[in-house]
């Protein structure tokens, strides 16, 4: 026969609720830093395509702004699958420690939504689109 865990007190499920919103915190801090670098990559690729004409086609610089871009929108989305996968197994701690289930992690389907607009920002470098 097992023996029921009682429910924690309410200073102990305060706290577990507040280090649960805490990880969301962090996951939306990085979202918005992936968001930032995909966003800046992809204005500096546009700005440049759109203002700058090298008639001859040689390049004027060691890295170009399709490669910058490239760069840029490459570092938000390695940021961003790293954070995800960090708060995932912060989550899943949580959950197997405290027995808590928070449900689904909204901060966790933005960095989901915002990685899908990477993919897109770096296919439209590649293809320039």
């Amino acid at each position: 026969m097992t023996s029921a865990v009682p429910p924690p007190d309410t200073g102990t499920s305060l706290a577990i609720e507040r280090t649960w919103l805490a990880h969301e915190r962090t996951m939306m801090a990085w979202v918005r830093t992936a968001t930032s670098l995909i966003s800046f990559g992809f204005t500096i690729y546009k700005f440049f395509q759109l203002e700058l004409h090298n008639p001859d086609g040689t390049p004027e610089h060691v890295i170009g702004a399709r490669g910058f871009a490239m760069f840029m929108i490459g570092i938000g989305l390695v940021a961003l699958v790293l954070a995800s996968v960090d708060h995932r197994r912060s989550l899943k701690k949580m959950r197997q420690t405290f027995g808590v289930d928070g449900g689904r992690s909204t901060a966790g389907l933005v960095g989901g939504l915002v990685s899908v607009l990477g993919l897109i920002a770096i296919l439209a470098v590649i293809f320039r689109q």
